[in-house]
């Protein structure tokens, strides 16, 4: 089914805007920094940013706008990897701090051609912005560092409030959807190894819409349920551009209302975001805080917990 046919109309996106928007924006250009919310051309933009209802949220992409690997479905350029900035963990604390963020999420994009995939880099940063404010929860989308532990641990000794990393869809569609050099079981092991070492709360996300069958669903959210993932998100699937992989099917949002409601009622998800136009960062800030909350626990309390628990 091609994605080329009309776009229902519950995918029908407003463009974002507003003061804070435009604010946020300009702090990024002035420093050179990138975010995901852009290079991806997320939907949600506009509404993170601006906080409204609770934290606002930005994810910082790091190393670069330019990936090493070649995912079918994403929207970052492929190739031409450019050598890490020194100042980059500065310079997005030092924004973090401007742009007045409760909640950061830092990504990246791969970077195999670093012996330690940039995981260095990616561990600076948290310090740096953890340094300026202890109180800031920061939430990091790590990749898979090639299924290297020694770079997960290096996240992981930075101590952030959260870790993510992104299985993207079910085992068998992993190929086409994903580069060859990432697959399930990689994936799993890395979020696997994040619970064994740590109290640190750990997230992934799927996207719907490339051929998954609903079994294949269940039988994710069983294998991150059985490593104790704390957070899944759901989303659906949008085509880039006509080079990209196309869209297999729309997803109607009761599906999407069904799928959140199996993830925390029956496999008991800290909390699931699940809707068409989600992504894994949406309102990351918001619903984590919520769901500390109704597990019991303030930020504070958490934040506590993970510094104990590292032995800072």
């Amino acid at each position: 089914m091609s994605s080329r046919r009309r776009k229902p109309d519950w995918l029908k996106m407003r463009p974002p805007s507003g003061e804070r928007f435009t604010e946020i924006k300009s702090t990024l250009r002035d420093r050179d920094l990138h975010t995901v919310c852009e290079e991806a051309n997320c939907p949600n933009m506009g509404e993170c940013w601006s906080g409204e209802d609770g934290p606002g949220t930005a994810t910082f992409m790091l190393m670069g706008d330019r990936c090493s690997r070649g995912c079918n479905f994403c929207d970052v350029e492929t190739g031409g990897m450019e050598p890490l900035d020194p100042d980059e963990p500065a310079n997005v604390a030092e924004a973090v701090a401007e742009i007045g963020l409760d909640y950061v999420v830092l990504t990246s994009v791969d970077r195999d051609d670093l012996a330690d995939g940039g995981s260095r880099h990616f561990a600076e940063t948290i310090r740096e912005i953890k340094r300026r404010d202890p109180d800031i929860l920061v939430e990091v989308l790590i990749p898979d560092f090639g299924g290297d532990p020694d770079a997960v641990d290096r996240i992981i000794d930075a101590n952030p409030d959260v870790i993510a990393h992104n299985v993207e869809t079910v085992e068998r569609l992993q190929w086409p959807v994903r580069d060859r050099r990432a697959n399930y079981e990689q994936s799993l092991s890395v979020l696997e190894r994040v619970n064994r070492e740590s109290d640190i709360y750990t997230k992934t996300s799927l996207m719907l819409g490339v051929g998954e069958y609903d079994h294949e669903v269940y039988r994710t959210l069983s294998d991150l349920a059985e490593i104790d993932v704390d957070v899944v998100t759901f989303g659906q699937y949008l085509q880039p551009s006509r080079s990209h992989l196309d869209v297999f099917d729309y997803v109607h949002p009761d599906t999407f209302d069904v799928w959140q409601q199996v993830a925390e009622e029956e496999f008991g998800f800290l909390y699931c975001a699940s809707g068409p136009m989600v992504r894994s960062s949406y309102k990351a800030g918001e619903l984590f805080v919520d769901a500390l909350i109704r597990d019991g626990k303030s930020p504070e309390q958490a934040r506590r917990e993970a510094r104990a628990a590292s032995g800072d």
